[in-house]
């Protein structure tokens, strides 16, 4: 197919060493898949809190970026040696491709893969499938790069699902639903009848709550600022809503429950992190989803935590091997087991990505989701 042209958003860090990024939409060249390579069209993709830790600063971009890291679409063309899908497939893409050679992918931990190249945002091979309109390299935001019409990415990344699941809930399965119902499965293995709280009720923390509902946790308390996000926390699964301007999250819990087994914070607020343990009765865990700031520091009573049993548990998409938890996640929505579709607010044209990451930052709505 060759190399081909459309429009994508992009951040270029400002030059003269000017703090922060320009966001643009821009025509981007798009290399044809090499080896192990699969080329996807684009159908939808998410916006997501980490894309705009880039835009806003909180995770420094020292190189020129096309932002998006939340898609789904249909495969166009596959490099050589691919054999997992084929032309026509549907997919789902995850942006955390593991490498599957390092000790962890062996292990079947490839949320923990230390051979992945995502995080250097490049392709496997260190290369990208991205240029400017003027040939300077433009490189794929966690090694997907998802804004836009069509991406380049390893076979690894590109997760076959079923034909009738629609594309804006498989873009979400490729980073929240994932990051936020895997907590709850896959990190804290939360059992039938534990007692657990949800802090922020944004798309993750929605999908933590939608995550307790399947795993059969009760009482699940949700806590958010916005009496929007309450309200869809009830109708998702919460037996009980908090405004934590009005109520203290960690007495009431402690009045109420003697604290609660599992406390998942979904923010990435270092102050935030801070009050878990509180909330946690002797034994709970705390289990830390969203992602904070880089160079965040918390202060944690390491007495309390000893004298109580008490444990904090890291949270990386959702302890998930997106190969075996994505399509089961699918299956799951398709009989109506996972009201994903709730999750999402917006869907706009791409050129609005913009707009959309402002009302991101604003604490606006739950999750949009740009098209082509």
């Amino acid at each position: 197919m060759g190399v081909s042209t459309s429009p994508a958003i992009t951040v270029r860090p400002r030059a003269g060493g000017d703090a922060g990024v320009d966001v643009a939409v821009e025509d981007v060249r798009i290399a044809a898949p090499g080896p192990g390579q699969v080329r996807v069209a684009i159908r939808a993709t998410g916006v997501c809190h980490s894309d705009l830790h880039v835009v806003n600063g909180d995770w420094p971009a020292d190189q020129p970026l096309v932002l998006g890291h939340e898609g789904a679409g249909v495969v166009e063309e596959v490099g050589p040696g691919v054999t997992g899908v084929a032309p026509g497939d549907h997919v789902v893409l995850s942006w955390f491709a593991p490498c599957m050679a390092c000790a962890n992918c062996s292990a079947g931990r490839g949320w923990l893969c230390t051979g992945t190249t995502a995080l250097a945002n490049t392709l496997p091979d260190g290369s990208t499938p991205f240029a400017g309109a003027d040939g300077s390299p433009l490189w794929p935001y966690l090694g997907l790069g998802t804004f836009g019409s069509h991406v380049v990415v390893p076979e690894t990344a590109a997760i076959r699902v079923d034909d009738e699941l629609p594309f804006t809930v498989g873009a979400l399965l490729g980073c929240s639903v994932t990051t936020g119902v895997g907590a709850v499965l896959n990190t804290a293995r939360v059992p039938a009848g534990a007692s657990a709280v949800v802090v922020g009720c944004g798309g993750v923390g929605l999908s933590i709550v939608m995550g307790l509902r399947l795993a059969g946790a009760h009482p699940i308390v949700a806590v958010d600022l916005s009496a929007d996000k309450r309200a869809m926390a009830l109708e998702l699964g919460a037996d009980v809503v908090l405004d934590p301007r009005e109520t203290d999250t960690g007495a009431w819990l402690q009045e109420q429950f003697g604290g609660v087994d599992f406390a998942f914070e979904a923010i990435g607020n270092a102050q935030v992190i801070e009050t878990l343990p509180g909330m946690l009765a002797a034994g709970g865990a705390a289990v830390l989803v969203g992602m904070p700031r880089m160079g965040a520091r918390s202060s944690i009573d390491p007495y309390e935590l000893a004298d109580q049993g008490k444990s904090i548990l890291g949270c990386n998409y959702g302890s998930s091997v997106a190969r075996v938890d994505v399509p089961r996640l699918a299956r799951l929505y398709l009989a109506g087991r996972l009201p994903l579709d709730r999750l999402i607010d917006t869907v706009r044209p791409l050129a609005e990505g913009p707009q959309a990451l402002d009302e991101l930052a604003s604490g606006a709505g739950l999750r949009s989701i740009l098209t082509p």
